[in-house]
């Protein structure tokens, strides 16, 4: 996922787009130890997308308590 796509995303479904991919990392690890992976860069794009989701939420975070504040 592009960084803007997921700038669209309401918080609710950001949570359940980090759940997902969270499974999806499990599946694709467990593709990898079977070595059924055909690609492994699947690896890295799941590792990355939840690190942007995460950079997401924070962002939010931090910009409603400076919005309280």
């Amino acid at each position: 996922m592009k960084i803007s796509e997921i700038r669209q995303l309401k918080d609710d479904e950001l949570v359940t787009e980090l759940e997902r991919l969270r499974r999806h990392l499990f599946d694709v690890r467990a593709q990898a130890v079977t070595e059924k992976l055909e690609d492994p860069t699947l690896i890295t794009k799941a590792k990355r997308d939840i690190a942007r989701i995460l950079t997401i939420q924070k962002e939010r975070e931090t910009a409603g308590e400076k919005a309280e504040a």
